[in-house]
């Protein structure tokens, strides 16, 4: 045994008191600013958004206001207008600084703690408010109260003068202004509109008599006069913009979710009540589908992952079905119960919580801590729906069918899965026949090319680089697994082998550790068939391997439309555009944009020719006139010119996929991949024009 040596490099490692850094003011979050926003990405850059609306929100929220809008200005500003109370502006007796000030510098200063300043709130001006202003260029803070307004300006969170008042005011409200750091947010400032759209539509039907508007003025040019407490929206700027209102609360937002969807049942169930100082809000709805979605929200604050009063509704609703179904004796007493995942199943529910005194685990909000909302909700809801299975037989009876539908598509395909899994393991994981694995056991470097059809197969295959890249072939459009439950997914050949190559299983097996390839690269055609083969596979990544995405191992593949030749000179170009810039290149500057010389002498002998007759002259032409060869698929495509430009690292062009509006995503798949075709037709009709195969 070599003995190892403990004290290596001791001078290199030095630890004293000089090791320990003291960060002063907001220095901590432009250190760390993903302790406070969670990540510098995009969901790191819209947060701040959310934490400012949120205090202007929280004002509504406690009878303070009525409005707020949030306008995109040029040049990266983003502008919030609430017409509350103001925030305090006077010397704040510890810090003997204004209070704005004090708020806007100091982490953990804000009205929560005053203990009356909101009985319940999300959002506090002084947490939030102070680390978007550390974490921009630059903030500008217009308060409405006293009759005055006042002002203060931040770069990077130091304030750049002290509060004054510039002006007398009979209004009360707040105005911040700021522009996100390019520093700290190094993959960009550009905010996407529908996910603040999205996010903000949420938040109206949450507050009952809020009105929220959404201005999109980026692209303005000339002066914006606004000056003061004012809304853009009153001024009639034509820019982009939406306004919400909802009186109906949490029905209107299931209503909404549900809006491409089959409801199986007539009523959406709904209670509002509180219990021991916790408000309880609940909707909920069941459809003919087999996704879940869950929406919880604490004072507010949309809890992605969840928390205790996710916790108290699962668990009551699984009881109360199960009570029903065999007090009305729909379960015998030989079945076994539904399990949560069974009652669950086709559920669409909106939880609400209250609370004075709230906990989070962490301080993005995305987790529910406080014990007590586990309880009420608990409490609320079983009363409640109790009574609604009662008076609501019909609704009940189908809530109770869509469980055991479940139970028996459960039992079905985890047969189903077993089987896949059990024959892989016991022909020693063999893979898919069509499959041509790559060499490295490396997923890093591991590649799948998920290819359209045989002859596509044939040349990806002599094309790879055989060492980090696999090919899988499919033949024809995949199944669409939004319509199709997890036994009769598994029955179709083109799934299972997909399943199988990936090497994670599926479902509550799956294990993103285990996964093969760390590039998933769809390759299709550029065409429609092609563009629904991709959006097959997407759909079935999206539900049942959404963490493979969320970890940036889906690409798509974005092979060339044309090939242009010109003596030995050869280009290829991605669109029509390109096309014409290529042809220009070549010094063919008189030629109608998406036609060659080549091409309209071809096309006037198209009667008498063949394809291969009018390949063959374009040929002879080349030396000449360029000849340019259109790409109608992938198989046309010889291997050498695959691999130079779809599969070499060094030329190709992947796009990875993400998600970053996961509700409208959802909206998306549900109404182009589901049953219903009155939406999905609107839809197509809308956007047709808009369309580009071409990716």
């Amino acid at each position: 045994m070599k003995e190892t040596n403990m004290n290596v490099n001791a001078e290199a490692t030095t630890y004293d008191s000089t090791s320990i850094k003291v960060l002063k003011g907001l220095d901590a979050v432009r250190k760390r600013p993903g302790m406070y926003i969670g990540s510098t990405g995009p969901a790191g850059l819209h947060h701040l958004i959310w934490e400012i609306f949120d205090n202007s929100r929280d004002e509504a929220m406690n009878g303070h206001a009525d409005r707020v809008e949030v306008a995109l200005l040029p040049d990266g500003y983003v502008r919030v207008v609430d017409n509350g109370r103001g925030i305090p502006t006077d010397i704040h007796p510890k810090t003997k600084v204004s209070t704005l000030e004090t708020i806007m510098t100091t982490l953990h200063a804000g009205g929560k703690f005053g203990g009356e300043g909101y009985n319940v709130s999300g959002g506090l001006h002084g947490v939030g408010a102070s680390v978007v202003n550390a974490l921009s260029i630059h903030t500008k803070v217009e308060v409405h109260r006293d009759g005055g307004l006042f002002m203060q300006e931040y770069k990077q969170g130091i304030r750049k003068a002290a509060v004054k008042q510039v002006a007398k005011s009979k209004l009360n409200g707040t105005v911040v202004t700021f522009k996100p750091d390019a520093e700290i947010f190094k993959e960009g400032t550009e905010f996407t509109w529908e996910t603040i759209v999205t996010h903000l539509r949420q938040q109206a039907y949450l507050v009952k008599g809020l009105r929220i508007h959404v201005i999109d003025a980026r692209a303005h040019t000339g002066k914006l006069d606004l000056d003061g407490l004012t809304y853009m929206y009153d001024l009639g700027y034509e820019s982009p913009s939406q306004s919400f209102y909802f009186e109906g609360g949490l029905k209107s937002l299931v209503k909404h979710y549900n809006e491409f969807a089959k409801p199986i049942h007539k009523n959406i169930f709904y209670i509002e009540k509180s219990e021991d100082n916790v408000g309880v809000e609940i909707a909920l709805q069941y459809i003919d589908d087999m996704t879940t979605k869950i929406a919880a929200f604490a004072n507010n604050i949309q809890t992605a992952e969840g928390g205790t009063h996710v916790t108290g509704f699962k668990t009551s609703l699984t009881r109360l079905v199960n009570a029903y179904a065999r007090k009305n004796s729909i379960l015998k007493e030989k079945d076994e119960n539904l399990t949560g995942d069974d009652v669950l199943e086709g559920l669409t529910v909106v939880i609400s919580v209250k609370l004075r005194e709230i906990q989070f685990e962490g301080q993005t909000k995305a987790k529910l801590g406080s014990m007590e909302a586990q309880g009420a909700v608990a409490t609320v809801f079983s009363d409640a729906f109790t009574l609604f299975l009662e008076e609501n037989p019909d609704d009940a009876k189908e809530i109770v069918n869509k469980g055991l539908l479940a139970l028996r598509a459960r039992k079905a395909a985890k047969a189903a899965k077993d089987s896949v899994l059990r024959k892989g393991a016991l022909e020693g994981f063999s893979l898919p026949g069509k499959l041509a694995d790559c060499q490295s056991n490396d997923p890093a470097e591991s590649e799948l090319f998920i290819v359209e059809g045989d002859s596509a197969g044939g040349s990806a295959k002599m094309g790879r680089d055989r060492r980090t890249q696999a090919i899988l072939p499919l033949r024809g459009k995949i199944l669409n697994v939004e319509r199709a439950r997890l036994d009769k997914m598994l029955g179709s050949e083109q799934i299972k082998n997909l399943v199988l190559a990936m090497g994670a299983a599926i479902g509550d097996t799956f294990d993103i550790s285990k996964v093969r390839y760390h590039k998933l690269i769809i390759a299709t055609d550029a065409d429609v068939d092609g563009a629904h083969i991709r959006t097959l596979l997407l759909t079935f990544f999206y539900r049942y391997y959404r963490p493979i995405i969320e970890a940036g191992y889906v690409y798509i593949a974005q092979p060339p439309l044309y090939k242009i030749s010109y003596n030995k000179e050869v280009k290829y170009a991605y669109s029509d555009v390109e096309k014409v810039e290529a042809l220009k290149a070549l010094g063919f500057d008189d030629m109608e944009e998406g036609e060659s010389p080549a091409e309209q002498e071809a096309e006037s002998d198209a009667q008498a020719d063949t394809e291969d007759e009018k390949e063959e002259k374009l040929v002879k032409k080349s030396g000449k006139k360029p000849s340019i060869q259109r790409y109608k698929g992938l198989g046309e495509m010889n291997p050498d010119e695959l691999r130079e430009t779809t599969m070499d690292p060094k030329n190709r062009t992947l796009k990875i996929v993400s998600i970053e509006a996961a509700e409208e995503a959802d909206r998306i798949f549900e109404m182009l991949m589901g049953t219903e075709v009155g939406p999905r037709k609107s839809f197509i009709q809308t956007y047709a024009r808009d369309a580009n195969l071409d990716i």
